[in-house]
């Protein structure tokens, strides 16, 4: 994980912890952490890369199915923080992409994780190659 440091395409948004991503605790019940992680990889398509995700999956008909993830949960988060999630690609691969993710509340480090994506037809559920306006969308943000 970068040590809060500039990385090449680095994506990020700041998102509320609310009441429905907590425990009875008041805490960030873990799950919840993948449900925001997908909502920053929508706005990464739509706002960083400039692709409408929903167009993507609605009227292209490609998805991007997790095919694996690895996350380390290393501080709690709780409701009505503010913190800091962020993805960048580590790796652009012929069918798939490798995301590095983080979770910060300034200078901690709350999850830090990876996650791979497989490019699908959402009409045969098979890999497809990385979409070409996809593929230089994302070496634009690494320029």
């Amino acid at each position: 994980m970068p040590d809060n440091a500039a990385v090449a395409g680095r994506f990020e948004r700041i998102y509320s912890i609310r009441f429905s991503h907590c425990d009875p605790a008041g805490i960030v019940f873990f799950p919840q952490y993948l449900v925001l992680f997908n909502h920053l990889l929508e706005d990464w398509f739509t706002l960083g890369l400039g692709i409408d995700y929903a167009g993507f999956i609605g009227e292209r008909r490609i998805g991007t199915p997790t095919v694996r993830l690895e996350c380390d949960f290393r501080a709690i988060s709780r409701m009505g923080e503010d913190v800091l999630f962020a993805l960048w690609p580590e790796q652009v691969g012929h069918r798939s992409l490798t995301l590095g993710l983080e979770v910060r509340q300034g200078d901690e480090l709350r999850v830090g994780g990876r996650q791979v994506l497989v490019f699908t037809s959402l009409q045969t559920h098979k890999a497809v190659p990385i979409p070409d306006d996809v593929r230089a969308a994302i070496d634009d943000t690494l320029a």
